[in-house]
């Protein structure tokens, strides 16, 4: 592959140093910044990361802020999901739609007071949207991108070494909700979530100057817990289920075909956009979706295109992330199939770069 040349349009994060120094050996671009995506190799890290602790520079994940009296109001406009009996203190996944019901992201939203809210998006400048509908819609609000970048700890010992930092106050916060914390003397909201399905926090950093102190901090912290340097594994990703913006959904995609309709409320909640295209959606139901589907190999080749699924000689989806799961023993894959071969225990077959593999739908995602 070739290299990635850095420039002021590629910006690097307030980790990026650690990062640097930790090894990292690959990178992908995400909201127009660094994220690392390899270490020392993608088994390697996986099996680390299942097993022990690791620091991830999510940066990325760029917080767009709504602030204002009408803030509630634009955060509801741009979601299907009912946010009305969202608490101060919560995290909640949301899909956000265009007018036609096509995804645009599918970020995480923080409500932080009745009249503020982070939105943490994945990688799609959904800033430029979200501007624009306030401006359109004459809202009072103030629409921002803050000097807030998040870090991720993850893993089975995240608890241990976010309680060495931050005291066991951390422990009691609840999934998908965020509390207060103070490092250095300034206020963080730290949250339990992150994009693993083996637990851990996201910080919400609030100034790029505390980026590598607080980096340092968690390091030290965690020597004895074996805690290195990570990132978001490919592997452990496709087998949790977790799915990528931009990999398993597009703007071409609704909620219902990436399987994401419990997300929408659509029936009820009666402001959003793109409401009458997605309850057509809830009435008629979608022509295809995605499906786990296991891959009977022993080797798979690097799935950056898409893998058409093929029942013979017709093809009825496509492979959108997989990787070859050294815990299962087979090729793990998120696929976007056609309703008439979506059943659990369907055999379908994998066209790749290096040839056709056996496949079967199944009925859930592995962990």
């Amino acid at each position: 592959m070739a290299l990635i040349s850095p420039s002021r349009r590629l910006r690097r994060t307030p980790f990026s140093q650690g990062v640097e120094a930790a090894g990292v050996s690959a990178y992908t671009v995400y909201n127009h910044m660094l994220l690392p995506t390899v270490f020392r190799s993608v088994e390697e890290d996986y099996h680390h990361l299942k097993s022990a602790v690791q620091i991830w520079d999510v940066a990325c994940e760029r917080q767009i802020e709504l602030h204002g009296p009408d803030a509630a109001r634009l955060m509801q406009m741009l979601t299907p999901r009912d946010l009305a009996v969202m608490a101060v203190g919560q995290c909640c996944y949301v899909p956000m739609v265009d007018e036609r019901g096509g995804m645009l992201n599918d970020p995480v939203a923080v409500k932080l007071a009745e009249d503020r809210w982070w939105i943490s998006i994945a990688d799609s400048d959904l800033l430029l949207w979200v501007k624009g509908i306030a401006h359109a819609a004459r809202l009072d609000v103030m629409v921002d991108e803050p000097d807030v970048s998040p870090l991720a700890v993850q893993g089975p010992r995240a608890d241990d070494l976010m309680a060495r930092v931050f005291g066991d106050a951390v422990r009691a916060i609840r999934f998908f909700r965020f509390a207060h914390f103070e490092f250095q003397g300034r206020d963080m909201v730290i949250a339990r979530s992150g994009f693993s399905k083996q637990g851990g926090f996201e910080i919400y950093v609030p100034d790029h100057e505390l980026g590598m102190p607080l980096w340092h901090a968690l390091m030290e912290a965690g020597r004895d817990l074996d805690v290195r340097a990570g990132c978001p594994n490919g592997i452990e990703r496709v087998e949790g289920g977790l799915l990528s913006y931009g990999n398993d959904m597009t703007r071409e995609n609704t909620p219902h075909e990436a399987g994401l309709g419990r997300f929408c409320n659509t029936a009820r909640v009666t402001g959003c956009i793109g409401r009458e295209a997605l309850l057509r959606m809830d009435r008629d139901g979608p022509t295809r979706q995605i499906r786990p589907i296991a891959i009977d190999s022993r080797a798979l080749p690097r799935c950056d295109r898409p893998w058409a699924l093929m029942d013979g000689t017709r093809s009825v989806g496509q492979i959108t992330s997989a990787a070859q799961s050294p815990d299962f023993g087979c090729g793990v894959a998120i696929g976007m199939i056609a309703h008439s071969h979506w059943a659990a225990g369907t055999a379908v077959q994998v066209e790749t770069q290096a040839g056709r593999f056996p496949a079967v739908v199944r009925d859930g995602f592995w962990i």
